[in-house]
């Protein structure tokens, strides 16, 4: 038997419940990819310019660039440090964007097949109450219900890998905005002085 086959053979004896735990945790693989790639890309964007605005003051630029979070707050009157933390509080929220599903799915993805799991074994020791209790019948039918468990941990490792990923790459952004503040403060220092 192949791949496929043993595929098909399990999902035609599966119950309801474990169609349902299977699709739930599609979609949970599918949301992970999604939120994974979307996040990467739209911080990777992000980390470029701010890098960008940061070099550009290192090399003598009095302000940020326009496409910097930190233009705004960088363009008031008073600028000042409580005025750049609301900034960089902004900023740190949306580089986290997302990260909190990614960690509800990489927690519940393994309980939900686990749940699948139970349900499966259950409906397993129901049968046998119908006098065919050998080790024949038993045991396919509980390698098949731990398929679920199998699917929950499959759903779980790259939902917990593209959170600590994702979370990595937007620590890099909120540092750079830090680095952005810290020099913009220094700046306005200088002008004050002269």
């Amino acid at each position: 038997m192949d791949g496929i086959d043993i595929l098909l053979n399990y999902l035609s004896k599966s119950s309801f419940i474990t169609f349902f735990v299977l699709g739930w945790l599609s979609i949970y693989l599918v949301a992970t990819f999604g939120i994974m790639f979307s996040r990467y890309f739209y911080l990777s964007s992000w980390l470029s310019r701010e890098k960008s605005s940061l070099e550009a003051m290192l090399m003598g630029s009095k302000t940020v660039r326009n496409d910097s979070i930190l233009n705004r707050c960088a363009k008031h009157d008073s600028l000042n440090e409580k005025l750049l933390n609301v900034c960089k509080r902004v900023a740190e929220k949306n580089a986290t964007n997302g990260l909190w599903f990614l960690s509800v799915i990489a927690s519940t993805s393994p309980f939900i097949g686990l749940f699948g799991t139970v349900v499966s074994i259950l409906d397993t020791f129901s049968g046998l109450g119908s006098g065919g209790a050998s080790l024949g019948v038993i045991a396919p039918a509980i390698s098949e219900a731990l398929v679920a468990t199998a699917a929950g941990i499959f759903v779980a490792i790259p939902a917990y890998s593209a959170h600590l990923f994702i979370k990595r790459k937007a620590y890099e952004v909120v540092s750079y905005v830090e680095r952005e503040a810290e020099l913009l403060l220094a700046l306005k220092g200088e002008e004050k002085d002269v």
